[in-house]
């Protein structure tokens, strides 16, 4: 099988930076915006963002083709939409790294094979956790799953807000993004992509 779309990424640097440099980047930009890096409130704030960086992008040490991996074919002849709403989501941009948050909808029509629904989640979770615009989320999840799992289709529908819409002089604090990505069935057939749009806005706010 060839590599899954979003698969584990191979470093784009010759070498990853240590985390001493990591921290003395950090003490570069908080006495660029004109701070004092070694006062006691900002001694340790290094130390604290690159932690929180850590956590925040692990999905860059995740393969999320690897938690579809475990799939179960005895589902007693199951062959209908299975649908996974309401996963909470939360990512940061690549432009500006600001945070984007807000629910992702995943849908599968399988052949076959299906996986347990927490690995729907964990495939959102690790994405969420790499830098990249909504677009190429939403994208990277359908693809993926399309990829390791073989189903007839995959639907995933994204609804999110994103700071860099409201921190910056854009100043539109109510606004959402709603991103799409159809394959197979979904993408081919009418019906069912209808299908999973109702079933996903049913109830939404």
């Amino acid at each position: 099988m060839t590599e899954a779309p979003g698969a584990k990424p191979e470093s784009v640097l010759p070498h990853r930076p240590s985390r001493e440099q990591a921290e003395d980047a950090v003490r570069t930009l908080l006495a660029w915006v004109g701070d004092d890096p070694r006062r006691p409130g900002l001694a340790n704030t290094p130390k604290r963002v690159v932690e929180a960086y850590e956590e925040r992008f692990s999905g860059y040490r995740e393969d999320p083709a690897a938690e579809l991996a475990r799939t179960f074919e005895d589902v007693s002849g199951y062959s209908d939409m299975i649908l996974l709403r309401d996963v909470r989501l939360e990512s940061y941009c690549e432009h500006h790294i600001a945070p984007f948050t807000g629910v992702a909808h995943v849908a599968y029509l399988p052949d076959k094979r299906v996986v347990g629904l927490s690995k729907l989640a964990r495939i959102v979770d690790i994405f969420g956790r790499r830098l990249q615009v909504q677009e190429s989320l939403t994208a990277q999840i359908g693809e993926t799953i399309q990829h390791v799992l073989r189903p007839q289709g995959v639907a995933v529908l994204i609804r999110a807000s994103h700071q860099c819409m409201t921190l910056r002089i854009t100043n539109q604090p109510g606004a959402i993004m709603e991103t799409a990505h159809f394959t197979g069935v979904f993408k081919n057939n009418e019906s069912w992509r209808r299908r999973f749009i109702d079933a996903v806005r049913t109830d939404a706010g």
